[in-house]
């Protein structure tokens, strides 16, 4: 009689497990090269602008506060030269070297002062990029996931990196299921139409066309202020 139920029990189990074998999908894998898909979205144009934008004015900055410090570093290298002068009284001395003195100061400060312009610059751009990235990734990961889904596709996978090889992630895929132009036109259907400006050809006498710009650009950090080497001034004599 046990046997009997155990033999029961088995050929249940079995049809239990093949019930739900019969019952999972099948797998239909489909490709997506997400670096393609976010470098081609009209927002990723648009962001690069605003940062390039950005950096040019960090330069135009970085180059005014380059010259007031060169300005200073200049008063204060003539200023130790007028110290070293031996028509000087003691009083005008002790003038020039008190002078000299505040001057070194005043290049300190500004060097300071460029430096954290600098490092506040470049970390603000990079927030700036890291956050666009976020949003438009989340964003474009919902497109693919709805044209995923409308093809019933059961798995996704990214074929725009590396593996930890270094070798492709995606070694071949037949292109009938590589969605992403599929995905780069449902992200570009609300791109807003070209003003009249952007219509406009620019004045050339070219007739080679112009260089493609790379597709996503990361905006360069603006270049470090230099203080060129100076002499701290002398301790005053007592």
């Amino acid at each position: 009689m046990n046997k009997i139920i155990r033999t029961l029990i088995t050929l249940a189990l079995l049809g239990a497990g093949s019930t739900a074998l019969r019952a999972a999908p099948d797998v239909k894998l489909v490709v997506v090269d997400m670096a393609k898909v976010y470098d081609g979205h009209y927002k990723t144009e648009e962001a690069n602008a605003k940062f390039r934008d950005a950096e040019q004015k960090a330069q135009e900055q970085m180059e005014e506060l380059n010259k007031q410090g060169q300005s200073l570093v200049d008063e204060y290298k003539e200023l130790v030269e007028q110290a070293k002068s031996t028509l000087l009284t003691s009083e005008a001395r002790g003038k020039i070297e008190a002078e000299v003195q505040r001057k070194y100061e005043d290049v300190q400060r500004k060097n300071g002062e460029v430096q954290n312009f600098r490092s506040n610059t470049a970390r603000s751009l990079q927030q700036r990029i890291n956050t666009h990235k976020s949003l438009l990734l989340e964003e474009i990961t919902k497109v693919v996931n709805e044209i995923a889904r409308a093809q019933g596709a059961t798995l996704v996978v990214d074929k725009s990196g590396p593996s930890l090889f270094g070798i492709p992630s995606v070694l071949y895929a037949d292109a009938s299921y590589d969605i992403t132009e599929a995905v780069i036109k449902e992200v570009n259907k609300d791109r807003p139409a070209p003003t009249p400006a952007a219509l406009k050809p620019a004045a050339t006498t070219a007739t080679a066309p112009a260089a493609a710009k790379p597709a996503a650009p990361a905006p360069a950090t603006p270049a470090p202020f230099s203080v060129p080497n100076v002499t701290p001034p002398a301790p005053k004599k007592p």
